[in-house]
């Protein structure tokens, strides 16, 4: 063999050597040209870490979850005091959502809320044969507001889905109240205690007084002496909150104090809406809750414009 032939066959060897070290690192090594993990400050998160932390976020931020989605009729409404909503729960079929676990005594908790937190509404549709749920809304105030829907498919697990709908009209913004403790409503007061730690469960207490006096004959109301919903100001995250007892166990109290399980997962200000019933009638106090970093404190403001409505059936509205 001369030399020639030596050198081509060795050249060959070579090649195949090198392909096979290439083909090697293109399957068990990092491509060269993406930087590695730690380089741009990110790391993959083990699936039980991501769908957890999935889990701990907020309701009602998307429309779409876990198969389920909020689809309203329309987006866009004129302002008016008795203004029809029409929607429907669709699975991950496309199918109207007919059948559903009863939760605080009803089917679907429907909330209705100004971005700026005012003109909140806590109402319960009616379900229709095809899977459409009808209301009618006090639309009166212009802006973009943000409907949830709080429900438990039959099979399925509690969602809070949420959709903007926009009110045509002069929109009048405004400020988020400052914190305090105190709410009014009629003439009622409505005091907030409890420490509030971001991240874990806590415990706050809403006390009713009229007139001075501890109100100790609260009417149940969706399974218990109150309900209460939490919305994060800066993005309107819905917050599952629960009530302590419930009428009847032989331990908790109709009043003055109603208590709930709160978690708030961030530091920050959240809006707390307190509905509770005395003497047939359904009120609402509002509070502006102020959650700290490091060294947390659980502050409450008044916003005094609601009125006081008799109880429908079927649902309220505020």
């Amino acid at each position: 063999m001369n030399a020639s032939t030596k050198f081509g066959g060795f050249a060959l060897g070579l090649a195949a050597v090198f392909g096979i070290a290439l083909a090697t690192g293109a399957v068990i090594g990092p491509d060269p040209a993406e930087p590695a993990a730690h380089d741009s400050g990110t790391h993959d998160e083990p699936a039980e870490q991501g769908e957890a932390h999935a889990e701990a976020l907020p309701g009602g931020m998307m429309a779409t979850d876990r198969g389920y989605t909020l689809r309203l009729d329309t987006t866009q409404a004129a302002p008016a005091p008795n203004v029809p909503l029409r929607f429907r729960i669709l699975d991950q079929n496309g199918a109207a959502v007919t059948r559903y676990v009863r939760s605080h005594d009803k089917d679907l908790h429907l909330i209705v809320v100004r971005r700026d937190m005012v003109a909140f509404q806590h109402v319960h549709p009616v379900l229709g044969a095809d899977g459409t749920w009808s209301v009618p809304l006090d639309l009166t105030r212009a802006g973009d507001y943000r409907v949830f829907a709080d429900f438990t498919p039959q099979g399925g697990e509690n969602l809070t889905l949420g959709a903007d709908l926009r009110v045509a009209g002069k929109y009048d913004p405004q400020q988020l109240p400052a914190a305090t403790t105190t709410a009014t409503v009629g003439d009622y007061t409505v005091t907030l205690d409890g420490v509030v730690v971001p991240g874990r469960p806590s415990t706050v207490t809403l006390s009713v007084h009229r007139g001075g006096k501890p109100v100790t004959d609260l009417q149940p109301y969706l399974g218990a002496y109150g309900h209460l919903v939490a919305l994060r100001a800066a993005d309107l995250g819905y917050l599952h909150v629960h009530p302590e007892g419930h009428p009847g166990d032989g331990v908790t109290t109709a009043g003055p104090g109603i208590t709930f399980a709160l978690t708030a997962p961030s530091a920050g200000d959240y809006r707390l809406f307190l509905d509770f019933q005395h003497q047939g009638v359904v009120r609402t106090a509002e509070f502006t809750l102020t959650v700290a970093q490091g060294t947390p404190a659980a502050s409450a403001t008044p916003r005094t414009e609601h009125t006081d409505q008799q109880l429908v059936p079927g649902g309220h509205s505020h």
